[in-house]
């Protein structure tokens, strides 16, 4: 199966951990896709030494949701059957990249994503206090008028069908990109199941970067998304993650 698959990672200045967290990823998956959203540090340099990597490179910071949209359409024109999106920053352990392929070999979903608090239940050693506050309140008005039933709304550690991701148009670059997400995930009717993974979190302090660090800000922000995407359904048809509007992404 692993030729099947491709392992997509947004990067932004994360030379501090991208040797070692390609290392790790390559032991378990043979195509790796990275990434670069802009990065200013030694991050280009680490990956102009890799070799047998797709690279994809922005030319400025774009945000994370271009990254992933970016990931998408990659994973689409080459028509693989999964995509695996992993975070650069050690917060998420390649080691359980076999888990999530294992969980799309039952071949009963089609979004398999990664939670940290499979209970439900706080996790204050580990994660950020406002960090966890508002996943628990998203995650809540998630499942309440999307019928979800999941525990965890922002993990970006997940595993993708890729046939799936054609009815998915991704146009939010930032942070709020996963609640464009679940509205579309919902609205397509995908099949999503959570696969538990552990609370890491090596540097607490990490920011999000200008106003969205203030917590409240952030929150805020996130329903703005949330709303605008629920309230999209009746508009035009917008481009797909290829660019091309009203149509299905092609293979």
């Amino acid at each position: 199966m692993k030729q099947h698959v491709l392992v997509a990672i947004p990067v932004f200045n994360e030379e501090r951990y991208l040797a070692a967290v390609l290392d790790q990823v390559r032991r378990y998956a043979g195509n790796v896709l990275v990434i670069d959203d802009g990065s200013t540090d030694g991050s280009p340099r680490i990956l102009r030494r890799q070799r047998g990597l797709h690279v994809i490179t922005h030319p400025e910071n774009r945000g994370y949701g271009q990254s992933l949209a970016d990931a998408f359409r990659f994973s689409i024109r080459a028509a693989y059957r999964w995509l695996v999106t992993i975070d650069c920053d050690e917060q998420h352990e390649p080691s359980y990249i076999p888990r999530f392929l294992a969980a799309g070999a039952l071949d009963t979903a089609d979004i398999i994503s990664g939670t940290r608090y499979p209970t439900g239940r706080e996790d204050a050693t580990a994660a950020p206090a406002d960090r966890r506050r508002i996943n628990a309140q998203i995650t809540n008005v998630l499942n309440r008028d999307l019928g979800l039933g999941i525990t965890d709304a922002f993990c970006g550690f997940k595993a993708y069908r890729v046939s799936a991701l054609r009815q998915l148009r991704i146009t939010v670059p930032g942070y709020a990109m996963p609640l464009q997400l679940w509205v579309q995930a919902a609205r397509a009717g995908l099949r999503i199941v959570e696969l538990p993974v552990r609370v890491i979190y090596n540097d607490p302090n990490r920011h999000f970067g200008g106003m969205l660090d203030d917590p409240e800000v952030r929150l805020a922000h996130y329903l703005e998304v949330y709303e605008a995407e629920r309230s999209a359904a009746t508009a035009p048809a917008r481009p797909c993650c290829c660019g091309t509007p009203g149509e299905a992404c092609p293979a």
